[in-house]
């Protein structure tokens, strides 16, 4: 019938084509056009958010475990909520996201917090909540007293972001795998994971600066599901990774028509740990995370070799976090070319450069620039690296081990802290 057809109205192979690509181009067009007109609309309603810096000034006495900074995570920065088409599409709203920033310049440690100005009063008070010592402030953004990178400037600058080596549903190593950090425990004798870092950062010398910047938002990336083929949320994904993981030591019992009575597994004991452990980590509440840390160094007062060593000691800093055997930190979208045919002429590296400077500045990962929102093909991300940031998921129990307020068992001279105790005005004073 078809060669029939063909050969009635003398149809060429060419034109075949090109009728061909006119029915089924509008289709990708179509696609295309509703993601640049999505793209163009939340750019339009992130322009109009208005956000603030808080530094939180720590108190001398804290003597709480990570646990706090859990309930703060929960209460404060968990925003569960669902958007139609209008809100998505039309509107443009977005998920609202937070920054978690850790500082040092010129060897002074800073802990921060950028929050829309409307979710401003729930974060300091559920701070207070847990850290009624503490001192909230508004400051200025420390990211912008630095130049915007040149090549030949005053400044040398290397960033890079961390994700997890392997999958979100394996959880890195958190505090409650140190027992040392029990609420039970003597201040002299726990070991805070957050203390090399505060140490490190308090280090540095005149003239260099190291950010870290961990952004997060509630919970919202899927995952493929083989079972079903449709996209499922980070609860059931675990869940079917388990049974994927366990699929050899599982056996299915079924009756005389084929049909699924019964499984029957067994886990073996050198992956009951890893089970358990996936298992207490998905019953804990979500964030899609973003993980980035910028050095710099003024050529003024550092020599290169100093900065050589900032950059180097730098990669290292969530090395305490590793389980090697279940899930570590892997740093990715560094700002530097392996392969000399990556970058002959150096322009490459600069551009990307100030890329780094700049999204870090605008606190970008969840909504990067169009030309970086995709990752591209292996062979031709050798010559051409996108830069698309590199989201991950972690609990509010990972959460807090790499962001807490350190207790008194750290004692980096640098690190600010409030001498003073803040206390309410009694309450029966004259009016």
């Amino acid at each position: 019938m078809i060669e029939d057809f063909l050969n009635s109205h003398n149809f060429n192979l060419l034109q075949i084509i090109l009728v061909t690509i006119g029915y089924v181009m509008p289709l990708p067009l179509a696609y295309f056009a509703v993601k640049l007109w999505h793209h163009y609309r939340q750019e339009r309603f992130i322009a109009g958010i208005k956000w603030v810096l808080l530094e939180i000034q720590v108190p001398r006495d804290v003597i709480k475990s990570p646990a706090a900074m859990e309930l703060i995570l929960s209460n404060a920065f968990y925003h569960k909520s669902k958007k139609g088409f209008w809100e998505q599409y039309i509107i443009g709203a977005p998920w609202l996201w937070f920054s978690l920033e850790i500082a040092s310049i010129n060897g002074k440690v800073h802990f921060y917090v950028r929050t829309p100005t409307r979710l401003r009063d729930l974060v300091e008070t559920q701070i207070y909540a847990q850290y009624p010592q503490a001192k909230v402030v508004e400051v200025e953004d420390y990211a912008l007293n630095v130049p915007q990178y040149k090549k030949d400037g005053d400044w040398s600058m290397w960033g890079c972001e961390f994700n997890k080596a392997k999958a979100d549903f394996l959880p890195v190593r958190t505090y409650r795998d140190m027992d040392e950090m029990d609420s039970g425990t003597k201040e002299e004798y726990k070991i805070d994971p957050i203390t090399p870092v505060v140490e490190y950062l308090g280090s540095l010398p005149e003239g260099q600066q190291l950010w870290i910047q961990i952004i997060i938002r509630q919970n919202i990336k899927t995952y493929h599901s083989h079972k079903t083929g449709k996209h499922v949320d980070f609860y059931d994904a675990t869940y079917e990774y388990i049974e994927h993981m366990l699929a050899p030591y599982t056996r299915t019992q079924k009756n005389d028509d084929g049909n699924t009575m019964g499984m029957d597994m067994r886990t073996p004991d050198p992956l009951k740990n890893l089970v358990k452990v996936m298992v207490e980590n998905a019953s804990l509440i979500h964030f899609d995370c973003g993980i980035r840390v910028v050095t710099l160094s003024d050529n003024r007062l550092c020599s290169d070799d100093q900065f050589m060593n900032l950059r180097r000691n730098a990669r290292l800093l969530f090395r305490q976090y590793a389980q090697p055997n279940i899930n570590e930190f892997n740093r990715v979208n560094s700002t530097q070319f392996d392969a000399p045919w990556s970058d002959p002429t150096g322009l490459a590296l600069t551009k990307y450069k100030k890329r780094t400077l700049d999204f870090y500045r605008m606190r970008t990962f969840f909504h990067p620039p169009l030309q970086n929102s995709t990752e591209y093909p292996e062979v031709l991300s050798q010559f051409f690296p996108s830069g698309a940031p590199k989201i991950f998921v972690m609990s509010t129990r990972e959460l807090a081990t790499v962001f807490h307020f350190p207790g008194m068992v750290s004692e980096t001279p640098s690190f600010k802290r409030l001498e003073s105790k803040i206390a309410k005005p009694p309450t029966n004073l004259p009016l």
